[in-house]
């Protein structure tokens, strides 16, 4: 693809976020089976519906914009769930595995949020504001699922995996 323009550029990222949004439904249920807190798989669980809701949106926006949402492999959000494997698949303490998986869990969404961000920029700069707010709206559901990570890290999890050793 070349990029010449904004909207370029906007159709591009918008490309990474989908192959990155589908990859991450694919990588949740096993997370969530990964899990041994209740709460974290929960969280894990929850956050799938979200991103399915997410993969939606993008498709939304697609349609609008008249183009398809495939064709590009996000390289980046592959390697960190390639990451996310590797440590579901060690052996270990499962208290531990579990702030293991956390960490993994918010480095993907802050990749998310970071990419949402600048989308979200480049939909207020081309005028869609019904982009916008789609986009927006994803944005909040990726921070939340962080902070909620966090809470889940410093509300036990952490902690046990602290005792397990």
């Amino acid at each position: 693809m070349s990029l010449q323009t904004l909207e370029d550029l906007y159709v591009d990222e918008l490309k990474d976020l989908y192959s990155a949004e589908t990859q991450i439904v694919k990588a949740l249920p096993k997370m969530a089976k990964a899990a041994s807190s209740p709460d974290l798989k929960k969280a894990f669980e929850t956050h799938l519906q979200q991103t399915e809701g997410h993969v939606q949106r993008l498709e939304q926006i697609f349609e609008k914009l008249g183009k398809s949402p495939r064709g590009k492999a996000c390289k980046g959000m592959q390697g960190l769930l390639e990451e996310g494997e590797e440590l579901i698949a060690e052996e270990g303490e499962p208290k531990v595995k579990d702030a293991g998986l956390i960490a993994g869990a918010q480095r993907v969404e802050h990749y998310e949020i970071a990419a949402y961000g600048s989308v979200r920029t480049y939909a207020e700069e081309l005028g869609d504001k019904e982009a916008v707010k789609l986009l927006q709206q994803t944005l909040d559901e990726e921070g939340q699922t962080d902070q909620l990570l966090t809470k889940l890290a410093e509300s036990g999890v952490n902690q046990g995996a602290k005792a397990a050793a």
